[in-house]
């Protein structure tokens, strides 16, 4: 390897220079840079590789990871991968600006800045920029790329510091003091020659992944991931949870499911006119009248009609429907039970005198006023509250006019199921041996819909971390909570995590739950740059593939964090106190959530019923299950009739 010239590539990144090559300066110039080097008697470079893209974060990435993987082949970097990539340009902050982005996304070592074998290094887009950073580290690069072309790290560091910096030419002038750090490979770093990186955490503080290019002889026997309580899973997830964003929706059908982000207020009166609220007769009581009975003639008719509304005289009264607006004048109103009828007009259908039988009405008798139900300016639903389905809240918001209102967005749920064994679950014909029918996807989405979320099918993905990748990447364009199901055991195939932490730059927040079922439940953050250029985060949520564990964990961890983007005070599922129907045994282990139908009893108690085996791959222990039973970790059991914990899933069934 000593002997041989490290290959670099060069990838200019604008969109100017993609359409005019003739405008790119940098490439030129960092071309001589190299060039300089050789001819000096530095470390023989050959710049292999130059191209232009677009400021694309697609673009970027496939170019990188062809010159990365050896010719886009496997993910291993084979014989024909570089040294070094040197990129250039789209490291502002304008929402064009895509290179670190797109660059972290395909390390898969973040920290690092490599993807396999290769270096990855961003420059500005200045040619005086791009210049001045690489000479300020040129001297240090054949070593690191030596390292991460795996050259023997003994071997690389027989000579100690001074060989190394004879060979850099970086040695120093002044005296410096070294500091001995514990590092795998026993070699010494001196801090007067070039600042060295200080770790703040510990390596056993620090999981991470199996690199699949290792192969399965190379994978952990046993997870690096620390065993960790539900409740502790659940606080990660709600620390690493986006705060809810406000959006305006206009108010109908669309808004039942959300919570109010601010309160609301009446722009008018309910009722905005002084309406009747029964059938019968308007008249008119004088306070210091001792009766209202007599026979009167019938002026106008009011129905429940905008319109003009006529003038009622002293002896006069008007015929009126519930709901329709008082004549002007008018007091009160008197049922029409409590009249009779004296005289018809000629045509036999209207009536033209009334005797009014009820004694000592009062003004404003059988009369709605204005603002009775809802003053103007008054406050008719409180910030947090949920328009539900009943159609109360909504039919409030009617009532005042209200156009539109603030409200808490959603987040938007895309499922994905992984494995190469998976078909669809409608594929017609006999399945191939080894095949399984894809249950948890259209089982998981079923859920989410039912929670009230939008899911989104993303379909089966194979089990390669170039599919999961590719699945992933197209995932976060459009859903921002993504649940994916399988690939999170410790099989060689099992690529999710790596795939998660290596080719996304994502972080992992946990990787195992002391529960049952769901153990290897997994939960990570990736960062992502929208097309208008805003930051945001991507949540995923990677279950076990077993049915029942991927239900029972989608309920535990999902809900609680998809409420919390809603704007939603509660946790996750409302919590009970149940009465076994009978014995319960204990995992002396883990937790279990154990699958179970809630019922209310006639004697005012809620009774759990067992759905049977709890077996995490039957799917049959979720029929008809609308509660998880909380068991606790011990030797031992929950007798029948004992009382115990339970988690809803559903609605309780009455008796």
């Amino acid at each position: 390897m000593n002997h041989e010239k490290l290959k670099a590539a060069i990838l200019i990144v604008s969109d100017t220079a993609s359409q005019d090559p003739s405008t790119d300066k940098s490439g030129p110039l960092l071309r001589d840079v190299f060039a300089e080097e050789a001819s000096g008697g530095g470390e023989q470079w050959t710049v292999s590789e130059q191209q232009i893209v677009a400021d694309d974060v697609l673009a970027i990435q496939r170019q990188v990871t062809t010159w990365c993987d050896g010719g886009g082949g496997g993910g291993g970097g084979g014989g024909d991968y570089v040294n070094l990539i040197l990129t250039t340009g789209g490291t502002g902050f304008t929402g064009k600006d895509n290179t670190p982005e797109a660059i972290v996304a395909v390390l898969s070592r973040p920290v690092a800045g490599v993807r396999n074998k290769t270096i990855i290094i961003t420059l500005p887009g200045s040619p005086k920029g791009a210049k001045e950073n690489l000479l300020s580290i040129l001297k240090q690069l054949p070593h690191a790329c030596k390292q991460a072309a795996g050259e023997d790290s003994r071997t690389a560091h027989a000579g100690g510091v001074e060989a190394l910096e004879q060979e850099a030419r970086t040695g120093n002038t002044k005296p410096s003091t070294s500091h001995h750090h514990q590092h795998a490979h026993a070699h010494h770093h001196s801090h007067g020659g070039h600042a060295v990186p200080q770790a703040h955490t510990r390596p056993e503080d620090r999981p991470i992944s199996n690199d699949p290019s290792e192969g399965p002889t190379q994978r952990y026997r046993e997870s690096p991931y620390p065993m960790i309580s539900v409740d502790e899973a659940i606080g990660f997830i709600l620390d690493n949870t986006p705060k809810p964003t406000v959006t305006e929706i206009a108010v109908n059908g669309a808004l039942v499911g959300h919570l109010l982000a601010e309160d609301v207020q009446a722009d008018e009166p309910v009722p905005a006119f002084r309406a009747s609220i029964v059938d019968g007769y308007a008249i008119i009581v004088d306070k210091d009248a001792r009766g209202s009975k007599g026979t009167f003639p019938v002026a106008s008719v009011s129905h429940a009609t905008p319109g003009e509304i006529p003038r009622l005289e002293k002896g006069q009264i008007a015929r009126i429907t519930t709901g329709a607006p008082l004549p002007l004048e008018a007091t009160s109103v008197v049922m029409v039970e409590d009249s009779i009828i004296r005289k018809k007009r000629q045509s036999g259908q209207e009536e033209a005198e009334v005797e009014i039988l009820a004694d000592a009405m009062k003004p404003g008798e059988n009369v709605r006023e204005i603002g009775s139900d809802v003053q103007a300016g008054e406050t008719i639903l409180r910030k947090g509250e949920e328009i539900t389905a009943t159609g109360g809240e909504l039919g409030l918001l009617a009532s005042v006019g209200k156009k539109y209102v603030s409200v808490y967005g959603k987040p938007v749920v895309g499922v994905l199921s992984t494995g190469d064994e998976l078909v669809p679950h409608d594929r017609p014909g006999s399945l191939r041996v080894g095949a399984v029918r894809d249950t948890n996807r259209p089982t998981i989405m079923a859920a989410v819909r039912g929670w009230g979320y939008e899911a989104l099918d993303l379909g089966i993905s194979k089990d390669s971390q170039t599919s999961l990748e590719a699945s992933l990447r197209s995932a976060m364009r459009s859903a921002s909570v993504i649940i994916t199901t399988g690939g999170v055991s410790m099989g060689e195939l099992d690529l999710l995590k790596p795939t998660i932490e290596r080719s996304l730059g994502g972080t992992i927040h946990f990787g195992r739950v002391a529960m049952k079922p769901g153990k290897p439940t997994t939960f990570a953050t990736v960062p992502f740059k929208t097309s208008t250029g805003e930051h945001e985060t991507r949540l995923i949520f990677s279950l076990p593939g077993n049915p029942a564990s991927a239900i029972v964990t989608s309920h535990l961890f999902v809900l609680p964090s998809l409420r919390k983007a809603s704007g939603s005070g509660l946790a996750g599922m409302e919590r009970v106190m149940v009465s076994v129907e009978d014995d319960v045994v204990c995992d002396p282990k883990r937790s279990e959530y154990h699958r179970v139908v809630v019922r209310a009893g006639r004697d005012g108690r809620l009774w759990a019923t067992s759905t049977g085996g709890q077996r995490s791959s039957r799917i049959g222990s979720l029929k008809s299950a609308n509660g998880l039973l909380c068991m606790p970790a011990r030797e031992g059991k929950v007798a029948k009739g004992g009382m115990i914990e339970a988690l809803l899933m559903g609605k309780v069934i009455g008796f």
